[in-house]
């Protein structure tokens, strides 16, 4: 199950990556098609939703990376029970809202479906394709918070520390 989900999450991050390649490639083709002469329709429309798709995918990869922006002031100042509890409590909340949000992204995405919703622009795109990455990446990323829950509630380490001493141990004097 272990190597299951950790596999979900670097797929998710090498999604990600994908398409911030997609941006890049969609950016050159609309710089050399105006120097060629050429009317360039939508690529923005595009570069959105692989902008989009992007950054809800990478969530996942970077919350067990340890590398989102973690308010920890009262983690480092608390000790033994406290921490722990103070740990648990910002998991929990964390997986309610994450799950929450993505609940709802995915409600979304199948009502856009339905409906057979399309973008406003030039290229009439079916909403739910670009709206699909940002309900699978935070469908992950719930996973990702109830993964590390599961863990601190079992006394295992989490995710973000695991990567943490990694990161320490390649990087003498490195700490977050």
């Amino acid at each position: 199950m272990r190597r299951a989900l950790d596999l979900l999450y670097k797929g998710s991050g090498f999604l990600a990556g994908f398409f911030l390649v997609a941006i890049a490639a969609l950016s050159a083709a609309q710089i050399a098609a105006r120097e060629l002469g050429f009317a360039a329709y939508s690529y923005d429309d595009f570069a959105g939703f692989c902008l989009a798709a992007s950054s809800f995918l990478g969530l996942a990869y970077t919350f067990r990376e340890n590398e989102h922006i973690r308010m920890t002031l009262l983690l480092h100042h608390a000790r033994g029970g406290t921490r722990r509890a103070l740990e648990l409590a910002s998991l929990a909340v964390a997986a309610f809202l994450v799950g929450y949000f993505g609940w709802y992204a995915c409600d979304m995405t199948i009502i856009s479906y339905k409906l057979k919703d399309v973008s406003q622009g030039l290229v009439a795109v079916p909403l739910w394709i670009p709206q699909a990455g940002m309900a699978l990446g935070l469908v992950i990323l719930f996973v990702a918070t109830t993964d590390d829950f599961v863990a601190a509630l079992r006394g295992r380490s989490t995710s973000y520390d695991t990567a943490r001493a990694r990161k320490t141990e390649a990087m003498p004097g490195f700490e977050r």
